[in-house]
């Protein structure tokens, strides 16, 4: 059996036994202490929300990664410029795409 090997319990025999407790063995929480108090399911679904993938966030725009050789002096040109570059680069080819008939 596959993860922790703490306990020799099968799924099924795990899930009958919860099902087999009598209702007066549900947790009850008495107040006293806060970090005992169970989750609202506003709080639940407030954590779900939280919850973000490691990663650049996606993008609504579909880009395409390429290859593609520019001469050192364009791209020194452009990163000199700082962060950002490939944006303004693509910036760059659009507007000489507008001025530009489409061959």
């Amino acid at each position: 059996m596959p993860g922790s090997k703490t306990n020799a319990m099968t799924r099924s025999e795990a899930l009958a036994a919860v099902r087999a407790l009598p209702p007066s063995k549900d947790f009850v929480w008495n107040g006293v202490d806060e970090d005992d108090r169970p989750a609202t399911v506003e709080e639940l679904q407030a954590g779900v929300a939280a919850y973000r993938k490691r990663g650049r966030p996606v993008s609504s725009v579909t880009k395409e990664q390429v290859a593609i050789r520019f001469d050192r002096d364009v791209l020194s040109a452009f990163r000199a410029a700082g962060p950002g570059w490939q944006t303004r680069m693509n910036e760059a080819l659009r507007e000489w795409l507008r001025t530009h008939s489409a061959v």
